[in-house]
């Protein structure tokens, strides 16, 4: 066990030690994406913005780790829509070195039949009390790499089923391998974020010297984020035979048998010691899924001070001091004055409803209820659930009752969340004044601060249980902002009906999952809550509203957030404890 002493105990050299020196880092977290800022476009949403904020709040406390992840000098993609409001993708344009750090360091790994050298950048995120945290991101686009091999490192989330191969193996033993040569020889946890990164399980293995999968699941804790099958990467064995070398293939071989090929999702579960899902819900779900009985939850969270707005900030330093560093005081937020709270949201109000004018030339009305949705456009998540009733959405919202802002990519590959884009952009164009929607293009996390600060109520509509936890609505709790959700993921443990927002549909059950679920009861509930609670409590009981407000942030903002997920990360997966946390 290693404990992290005050700094008021260590002189200049040991502190210095203990914060820069590899030996001291005993976590190592990996993930696919991660989300630090809108200038690093290495995140495509949930998944990598979560990985960012984690690595933000452990260095704000003071958590010896370092990140590992990949670099994608083409980003995930630029959004543009062509004239049938089809969604359109172009690479994103950006120099790395304006942002990270070349490091000199070099390691070497061998797929498809050639030998690759991999490269590693750096950023270091600097915590609220100076901590430094390393950020470590993988490069293979330099000389003398084969041309296929430079672009491995362009594309998050592109290309085929052998493009995703190559770039796990890469995260996973080049992660390693570059974490050795950096110097990290001590590390005593490997975090999975998800399971793009289970190969790290082989390098492992080669470095034993011998089979020893206890020693493997000794050092290895694993976070499952998806709650539906298809959403776990799955690569047959032709397709491993054909890039993996020929040591690492027989070792995944030996690890995974019986197997027609490998499930990095049942890798990550059969190699860990500590397996979580993202809200106690899906971990429910995920036990059932796999069979299990030992997946835990931690429930996830939000960084507060990437995600709250410069006038929320300013009121919780005055009312509530050392929120900063201990977000649990917000629970104090009961007493912060009523009229200086809504002064402040509605001065995030106001700069939201300026970009939409800006990007969008739409003139919305801050005195107007709006609401927000912006997620991932996958059909599950059903952005269109609003427009099940263009008639009853016209008599409940229409005559400037309530304005919508909408944003969100589809995976360039989906065409069923293109569809869905292309419903809403051409439900905006049909409904015209009657009911304001507004549909935000290129959705990142610029566009997600003003959206999450700035709306009045967050609207999110999923299939259950398939939102494993959530975090954009988490994003808004923070700012003191109502959601208005399905009860799944994060919010059925987040809600309290008329006090922290409203629920969407009944209780979550898996049974309503199935093929026979009537998905118009949910919309028949967000109707009838939208017209008899949500709209006259905004109209007709300001006072109300903005005690729904003084709630919202007492009770959901003071948990949900990467504090509290990686002190819990801490005592409950890394068995570390950290003095001064």
């Amino acid at each position: 066990m290693i404990q992290r002493l005050h700094r008021s105990d260590l002189g200049n050299s040991l502190r210095s030690l203990m914060e820069n020196d590899p030996a001291f880092r005993p976590v190592a977290y990996f993930s696919m994406e991660v989300g630090l800022k809108e200038s690093i476009p290495t995140y495509s949403g949930g998944l990598g913005v979560l990985a960012g904020d984690i690595l933000k709040s452990a260095a704000d406390l003071g958590v010896p780790m370092a990140g590992v992840t990949l670099l994608y000098k083409k980003g995930y993609f630029v959004q543009e829509f062509n004239q049938d409001d089809w969604q359109q993708q172009k690479p994103v344009v950006w120099d790395p070195a304006k942002e990270l750090t070349l490091l000199p360091n070099r390691v070497n790994i061998t797929i498809q039949g050639r030998d690759i050298q991999v490269a590693v950048w750096v950023y270091e995120l600097i915590g609220a009390t100076g901590y430094p945290l390393p950020v470590y991101f993988l490069d293979t686009d330099i000389e003398p790499n084969h041309p296929d091999d430079r672009k491995l490192c362009w594309y998050l989330y592109g290309g085929d089923n052998r493009y995703r191969l190559c770039q796990e193996f890469i995260l996973g033993v080049g992660g390693l391998r570059m974490l050795r040569d950096l110097g990290y020889m001590n590390i005593e946890t490997f975090h999975l974020n998800e399971g793009h990164a289970g190969f790290l399980t082989l390098e492992l293995m080669r470095e034993l010297g011998y089979y020893d999968p206890d020693k493997i699941r000794s050092q290895v804790v694993f976070t499952t984020h998806t709650p539906v099958p298809a959403g776990h990467d799955y690569f047959d064995f032709g397709l491993i035979n054909q890039v993996f070398p020929p040591d690492a293939l027989a070792t995944i071989t030996r690890m995974m048998p019986n197997m027609p090929g490998v499930s990095m999702t049942e890798l990550g579960l059969r190699y860990s010691r500590y397996i979580n899902g993202v809200a106690k819900k899906h971990a429910e779900v995920s036990n059932a899924m796999f069979k299990m009985e030992t997946v835990d939850w931690i429930t996830n969270g939000i960084h507060p001070t990437t995600w709250i707005s410069s006038g929320m900030r300013k009121l919780y330093n005055k009312h509530i001091p050392g929120w900063e560093l201990d977000p649990g005081r917000l629970v104090q937020a009961l007493t912060i004055p009523k009229e200086e709270l809504w002064t402040a949201h509605q001065a995030s109000k106001l700069r939201l409803l300026a970009r939409v004018l800006e990007t969008n030339g739409v003139q919305l009305d801050p005195n107007v209820l709006t609401l927000g949705f912006a997620r991932r456009a996958a059909t599950y998540k059903r952005a269109d659930l609003l427009l099940s009733d263009i008639s009853r959405l016209k008599k409940i919202a229409g005559g400037g009752k309530v304005q919508f802002i909408f944003s969100g990519k589809a995976h360039p590959s989906d065409d069923g969340g293109k569809a869905l884009l292309q419903k809403i952009r051409r439900a905006s164009k049909e409904l015209g004044d009657s009911v304001k929607i507004v549909f935000i293009d290129n959705y990142n996390m610029e566009i997600a601060s003003l959206l999450t600060q700035g709306v009045d109520v967050w609207l999110n509509t999923p299939i259950r249980p398939r939102e494993a936890s959530g975090t954009s609505g988490m994003k808004c709790a923070m700012n003191g902002i109502m959601n208005f959700s399905v009860l799944d993921g994060w919010w059925i443990e987040g809600w309290i009906e008329d006090v922290t927002g409203w629920s969407i549909g009944p209780d979550a059950t898996e049974t309503e999952a199935n093929a026979n679920y009537d998905e118009k009861l949910d919309a028949d509930d967000l109707y009838e809550k939208l017209e008899k609670k949500v709209i006259p409590t905004y109209y007709e009981d300001h006072d109300k509203w903005v005690d729904m407000m003084r709630h919202t942030i007492a009770l959901d903002a003071s948990f949900f957030n990467t504090h509290r997920v990686v002190r819990e990360y801490a005592a409950k997966a890394y068995s570390i404890d950290f003095r001064g946390m």
